[in-house]
């Protein structure tokens, strides 16, 4: 699953490790917060060819680790609500912002013409910020909402509800994709 063992497995693997500490009485009400994308909305999990052994695109394989991302969101907060734990999970993306993802981890900056495409469509990295900021500190979330900009497509804005996260989740596929996860990683979730 590449990108998924950095976009997915280690963020699975993280939480599971981490989550006697945030279901404790102590821990009140904690939060996981995952970070998505908007491809996960072209986002499919390929269970045949997780690995890239049998073909590998880079925005393929991108999108289905950002769906993956929000289907861990979503399966945890049912596995979170059916332990009656007072911790919640919730999703969220940033939209598109103006940032150098595109240098493919180059370190440089994005050329020219990616900053003025992103910057036509998207907002800055500061504004693309924001849902994940709301997402773990507004009072208002419950849990296994998807948070991102509220301007149109979801590309720029201020953080809201995305409707979005309830048309992907696919309880089936999240149950298979956390039981793949969890034998990859050896990190069992116990609730």
């Amino acid at each position: 699953m590449d990108p998924g063992g950095s976009n997915h497995l280690g963020h699975f693997a993280l939480t599971g490790l981490l989550l006697p500490a945030l279901t404790s009485p102590e821990s009140g009400r904690s939060r996981v917060v995952a970070l998505t994308s908007i491809a996960a909305r072209s986002g499919r999990i390929d269970f045949d060819n997780l690995d890239g052994s049998r073909g590998y695109g880079a925005m393929k394989f991108y999108s289905q680790s950002k769906l993956a991302n929000l289907l861990f969101a979503l399966e945890l907060q049912r596995r979170l609500s059916a332990a009656g734990a007072a911790a919640i999970s919730v999703a969220c993306h940033p939209g598109i912002s103006t940032t150098n993802l595109f240098s493919r981890g180059s370190g440089k900056e994005s050329g020219r013409f990616m900053k003025l495409l992103f910057a036509s469509v998207g907002h800055s990295a500061e504004m693309g910020a924001l849902p994940t900021l709301y997402a773990a500190t507004n009072p208002a979330i419950r849990g296994g909402e998807l948070i991102g900009p509220d301007g149109r497509g979801g590309r720029r804005g201020y953080p809201a509800p995305d409707a979005v996260g309830k048309k992907k989740d696919d309880p089936e596929v999240a149950r298979r994709l956390w039981d793949v996860s969890e034998r990859l990683t050896g990190v069992e979730f116990r609730l």
